[in-house]
């Protein structure tokens, strides 16, 4: 379980990151970009794809293409969340968006529903509607954001999960290629955005952006790493893996949250922490995981 551990550390340094890059005026959308040469050299380094193999068929580039705008575009919905709404409501809103796939697994994939997995998806979603920050606002755009991202998280981090198992179906490109041809396309992707912002609205470029980029790209990366290093330690217990990392992170990401950066929870936002743990477990315990 050491690898769980550290993949949980790694998942919440990555808000941490986030949230403290706001605080330094340093830019996330420049932060976020430069992530993803880290992950492009770090996925090469560990993983070492077969490259040569990578295919360029009509429907796989659709796939990469979208799998590589979705990257960055959630990744800076989770910034703008936890900006306005805080690192616990957004890990809620990232750990509770498991049950996207596990619907897509019923309605594209042709499994069969039953009633764990029907239970745990109704829990879910009470879990990260009681997460959301509700409370009025007087600035009518702060109100709207703070329930607009955590939605936007929950059904944006599903449907990458779903992209993503579709691409593993693709028998003729290895899985490892198929991952280095996206992250290459999310940091294409991630440059043309920054550099359209830096080019037309004179936004100033960032080279302390490059640091903070290149930690958030290793602790990014560091996370799947050790999780896929978790399952692989610990085949016959997948659930055991599934449920310590998601239920971590909530909870590591719920004390970070309170007690680092004073963030405050109404009683539903408390409930729906509760809700999420206890629809990760029903999950976990669910036979197909």
């Amino acid at each position: 379980m050491i690898f769980v551990f550290f993949s949980i550390i790694c998942s919440v340094l990555v808000s941490i990151i986030l949230k403290l890059a706001r605080r330094y005026e340093v830019s996330t959308n420049q932060i976020i970009a430069w992530n993803y040469p880290t992950a492009v050299l770090l996925n090469i380094m560990f993983y070492k794809p077969e490259i040569q193999h990578i295919s360029f068929e009509v429907g796989n580039t659709i796939l990469y293409l979208t799998l590589g705008f979705l990257l960055p575009a959630i990744f800076w919905a989770i910034a703008a969340s936890i900006r306005y709404t805080g690192i616990v409501r957004t890990d809620i809103a990232q750990r509770t968006s498991i049950f996207i796939p596990l619907i897509a697994a019923f309605l594209i994939f042709n499994e069969e529903p039953n009633t764990k997995s029907i239970v745990g998806i109704v829990v879910g979603i009470a879990a990260i509607l009681c997460s959301i920050k509700w409370s009025a606002s007087s600035d009518s755009r702060t109100q709207k954001r703070s329930w607009a991202y955590p939605l936007i998280i929950f059904f944006g981090m599903g449907l990458i999960d779903v992209l993503f198992k579709q691409i593993a179906q693709h028998q003729q490109m290895p899985y490892t290629a198929s991952v280095l041809f996206v992250f290459i396309m999310a940091m294409v992707i991630s440059f043309i955005y920054i550099g359209t912002r830096i080019y037309k609205r004179k936004e100033p470029f960032n080279i302390v952006a490059i640091i903070w980029g290149v930690l958030l790209g290793v602790f990014n990366f560091g996370n799947i790493l050790l999780y896929m290093k978790a399952h692989r330690a610990i085949p016959e217990n997948p659930s055991v893996v599934f449920s310590a990392m998601n239920i971590g992170v909530i909870a590591l990401g719920a004390i970070v949250g309170l007690y680092l950066f004073k963030e405050k929870l109404s009683a539903l936002n408390k409930v729906g922490i509760l809700l999420a743990i206890i629809s990760i477990l029903i999950i976990a315990g669910n036979e197909s995981i």
